[in-house]
């Protein structure tokens, strides 16, 4: 298969502690040739950075996910402004409005999102941005800041027509996941991937989330890794009725555009 680019694993996670070189060769051996490591919040943020300082083909993202809104205070943005600097930094995010947890209160998540925001618009980078049952609150604020910012992917989209409609409509990209793949809460999204543009396609694992449950055979960890998205990839080509090397030579152009990188 063509090169491939993950837009999205938390490989700063504590269940790669242990293997995580092995899991990035391991990726780059099944073709998964460059990887956006997402921070989440202070301590996977600055973990993300070192990782892709380290690593050829591994780049990073600075933020806070709406689970740990709660920190966000002018001490974290300070830190957030200091972190983004890092060249190998090329977006801001994991951030949003997560209402299906809820393990952050409503108000904070929203205070917590406008702020980083805020914080996201006094430099070029793009914004890698988390939504889930969230739709009306997460829509409003970003339709006011769009214009702000150079380029946005609604990262994992699990939503409806009406959203996805929405978020095209602000010219956003869309990134899919492992979630697609799911008999049992993805079948939604099958007739949805016909209605995203060839140039807003984002392709991503989330690992070590969401492994595709269509892999052949099961594996036996329930961990997903990098390399998975190559399942991800063979799974929407066929939906798409197009060739998995056409789906993931496209996608990869849509990443390395996205975050600037030739």
């Amino acid at each position: 298969m063509s090169h491939l680019f993950d837009i999205g694993a938390n490989l700063a996670h504590e269940s790669f502690d242990e293997d995580l070189g092995e899991v990035i060769d391991t990726a780059a051996a099944a073709g998964v040739t460059r990887i956006m490591i997402t921070g989440s919040d202070i301590a996977s943020t600055e973990r993300a950075a070192a990782l892709a300082a380290e690593r050829e083909g591994v780049w990073s993202t600075c933020g806070v996910h709406p689970h740990h809104a709660e920190i966000v205070d002018q001490s974290t943005l300070d830190q957030l402004s200091v972190l983004a600097e890092d060249a190998n930094v090329r977006a801001w995010g994991e951030m949003g409005l997560d209402y299906f947890r809820d393990f952050t209160p409503r108000e904070v998540q929203r205070h917590a999102f406008e702020a980083q925001l805020e914080l996201a618009a006094e430099s070029d980078k793009p914004l890698f941005l988390h939504e889930r049952d969230a739709f009306d609150d997460f829509y409003s604020i970003l339709a006011r800041a769009k214009d702000r910012f150079s380029a946005v992917v609604v990262h994992c989209f699990t939503g409806n027509e009406q959203a996805l409609r929405a978020y095209l409509d602000l010219d956003c990209y869309i990134g899919i996941t492992g979630w697609v793949c799911d008999e049992r809460r993805g079948q939604h999204l099958l007739p949805l991937l016909d209605l995203i543009p060839e140039n807003r396609l984002l392709i991503e694992t989330d690992a070590p989330y969401l492994l595709p449950r269509s892999l052949k055979p099961k594996p036996k960890s329930r961990r997903c890794e990098p390399k998975h998205l190559v399942e991800v990839c063979r799974f929407m080509s066929s939906v798409l009725d197009i060739s998995a090397d056409t789906l993931a030579d496209r996608t990869f152009a849509n990443a390395n555009r996205f975050f600037g990188l030739n």
